[in-house]
């Protein structure tokens, strides 16, 4: 009778690895949290926290939209470059309607609608490009990411397109606004984690973005449309970097070629941090938004105590990516 004993050991142990996998981005949250309070007794004060939260939103935004990406077996290095262009066209689009004396709400509202069609037409290229042209996306997507940046450094002139003053005091209140003391831009976060967790877990999209991911020949055969499944991806991330623009353009009421440079990499590192695997087929929206929690949490913790340069923390982010990512191939190789 031991083969039954030795298939059971078995099955306990993948039980209790899966447990540990989908848990380990709460547990290294709340110990990150309790190291936070050890440190400084600012980290645990409520402004910090909001600010904290509050920044994260953009990033983690992004990160849900490439959840979903990168469970297709894809990925978008795009993100912040098309943050970026987005940001400047929806600078310039308002600028342009405030003097024709247009109500301030309809120049946001259409600074608003042109940066959504722009960030999902950009996405939908994206797509297109790696289910048409058949190119590999880190290709399309590192070749998109120059095109956007050079772009939004044109457009500025090599400067800084800044939002006309108006319209900012206006616009201001969509990041520096709150609803019993959570910032707008928190409760979007939350509303567009739980929205794709919807989409993920409980829809036939969501399960085809998986299946995709997971194995495409089988998807194919499956009479799964992979290359539309992999097209709505790419403009569901599209739509994702829009709204963290809608968001980020009032906190600042400017961009340049410095916008959103490094978010790519944060988003990137917020999902494999969060659990999902590198090369697709599972995912874990509630883990990216704990992973995205983390990073911001980091960079707070070393800015507190001055323990390492802020030049140095898209150095800690890409160490953490090649960790989060060696640990994903360890737990593989277990039999």
């Amino acid at each position: 009778m031991p083969e039954p004993s030795h298939a059971a050991h078995r099955a306990s142990s993948a039980r209790r690895r899966a447990d540990l996998k989908a848990f380990g981005p709460f547990i290294a949250l709340a110990a990150l949290i309790v190291l936070g309070a050890v440190v400084n007794p600012v980290f645990l004060t409520p402004g910090n926290l909001i600010n904290v939260l509050t920044r994260t939103a953009f990033t983690g935004i992004i990160a849900i939209g490439g959840t979903f990406i990168i469970t297709t077996g894809g990925i978008d290095l795009s993100v912040g470059s098309l943050a970026a262009f987005a940001s400047g066209i929806m600078i310039i689009v308002m600028n342009a309607l405030t003097p024709q004396g247009l109500p301030p709400f309809l120049v946001v509202l259409l600074g608003t609608l042109a940066v959504m069609a722009l960030s999902v037409f950009s996405g939908l290229v994206n797509g297109l490009l790696i289910t048409r042209g058949r190119i590999e996306p880190f290709i399309v997507t590192l070749g998109t990411m120059g095109i956007f940046r050079s772009l939004v450094t044109y457009a500025a002139n090599g400067g800084t397109l800044s939002l006309n003053t108006q319209i900012r005091g206006y616009y201001r209140p969509v990041y520096y606004g709150d609803i019993l003391g959570i910032t707008y831009p928190i409760l979007v976060f939350a509303v567009v984690a739980a929205i794709g967790a919807i989409v993920l877990y409980r829809t036939r999209f969501g399960r085809y973005v998986t299946a995709t991911g997971a194995n495409e020949e089988v998807a194919r055969y499956s009479a799964i449309h992979v290359d539309r499944i992999k097209l709505a991806a790419y403009g569901l991330q599209g739509l994702c970097v829009g709204l963290a623009v809608f968001l980020y353009v009032p906190r600042l009421g400017s961009a340049s070629a410095t916008t959103g440079l490094g978010w790519e990499l944060e988003a990137i590192a917020a999902v494999i941090i969060g659990g999902t695997l590198m090369k697709g087929g599972s995912a874990r929206i509630w883990g990216t938004v704990a992973g995205a929690i983390i990073l911001a949490l980091i960079d707070n913790i070393l800015n507190l105590t001055g323990a390492i340069s802020v030049y140095l923390n898209s150095a800690i982010q890409g160490c953490i990516i090649i960790i989060a990512v060696l640990v994903q191939r360890d737990a593989k190789s277990r039999p």
